[in-house]
């Protein structure tokens, strides 16, 4: 039924990867190319099941071809995900199989790391293709993209904080963040350098004492994150996490985070509106990893990324505008922006069929 799946989702191409001796087995999906080959994370993640792990990357992968739309970059949309335990399984061998299935696509989808993913397992699979992102520096990458999410998704709150409440102090309010792993932290540190109050909660007990120790943040158990009284509600871990059972639980006016979807479903998005609790898109907040990895294509340039995490308040701004034109929920206005470019260019071009010209200066022997 795979091509009724994937018909259904309109997918371009899913590839099964497989190698024996390095224990791979691994999916990339292709969404859209429109606007330029698909860039997105790998995942690695003990799936239940095989049909689980086809499900995660076509959700995935169509998400990042909404990212890279709506943040006006010349990307399209893929994702992969290793089947596996990131804990127990990794080894060169698997990564640099895996670096090897990727550069047989021609440039089509570019890697990164996700879920269960750092920048040690990129090394080796660079060493099978230049189609990857999210380097170490000293390869001409970016390293750790973490920050920029962070960055990101700061500019996106002040968005948000301008349409709810006229101005842009971030420090004047209070945060529930679900989640202070590798972004979390990051937003935790920067909400705080503002003064803000902060409430976290982690499955990670060393996660959240770190964020009380150094940053001065409130703990909270995982389950009553839901319960905090707030004024903004930031998942930065989970996806899902607004639900039909946490919905009426919040408390707060405006949900603004770096997790991928955080909606459960569209009619979640619904309800907020209905509640009038302001809701930021979150593949438009956390947009700020992917626009700092797409720079290393051409050559990477830290300053030049910083100005890119600014453009996330923008677009933030026309979605917002959108949604009180259109008197549309706002995830349903991101998905207008998104769908709008893209049916625009895809007037002008063809999917992408991989690399045309030499791409990534800078990056070893280019």
């Amino acid at each position: 039924m795979i091509f009724e799946t994937i018909s259904t989702s309109n997918h371009e191409e899913v590839v099964y990867c497989h190698n024996k001796d390095a224990g791979l087995k691994a999916i990339i999906a292709i969404h859209n190319t429109v606007l330029g080959p698909a860039l997105g994370g790998t995942r690695m993640w003990p799936y239940a099941s095989e049909e689980e792990a086809l499900k995660d990357v076509l959700r995935l992968s169509r998400g990042m071809t909404y990212k890279a739309a709506v943040s006006g970059l010349n990307l399209g949309g893929g994702k992969a995900v290793i089947w596996g335990d990131p804990n127990k399984d990794k080894s060169e061998a698997l990564f640099r199989a895996f670096g090897r299935f990727v550069n047989s696509l021609g440039g089509r989808y570019i890697t990164a790391e996700d879920v269960g993913i750092d920048v040690n397992d990129m090394e080796y699979v660079l060493r099978e293709t230049d189609y990857v992102t999210g380097v170490h520096q000293v390869h001409g990458g970016s390293g750790d993209p973490s920050p920029f999410t962070a960055y990101g998704t700061l500019q996106g709150l002040m968005a948000a904080l301008q349409v709810k409440f006229g101005n842009e102090e971030v420090g004047n309010y209070s945060y529930a963040v679900q989640g202070v792993g590798h972004v979390g932290m990051e937003f935790v540190k920067l909400l705080r350098e503002r003064g803000a109050k902060v409430f976290v909660t982690d499955i990670n007990k060393d996660a959240v004492q770190r964020a009380v120790d150094e940053f001065g943040c409130e703990a909270v158990a995982l389950d009553e994150i839901y319960d905090v009284d707030c004024d903004v509600y930031s998942p930065t871990a989970l996806g899902g996490t607004v639900n039909d059972k946490t919905l009426p639980r919040l408390k707060c006016k405006v949900i603004c985070g770096a997790a991928n979807n955080q909606l459960a479903n569209d009619e979640i998005g619904v309800e907020l509106e209905k509640k009038g609790i302001l809701y930021a898109p979150d593949y438009a907040v956390n947009a700020g990893g992917l626009m700092n990895v797409s720079l290393e294509i051409d050559g990477y340039n830290r300053e030049r990324a910083m100005r890119m995490m600014r453009t996330i308040y923008y677009n933030l701004g026309r979605i917002f505008e959108i949604s009180k034109r259109d008197a549309i929920p706002t995830f349903r206005a991101a998905d207008r922006m998104a769908e709008e470019r893209i049916t625009a260019i895809g007037k002008l071009r063809l999917p992408h069929l991989g690399a045309a010209a030499p791409r990534f200066q800078g990056r070893r022997g280019n």
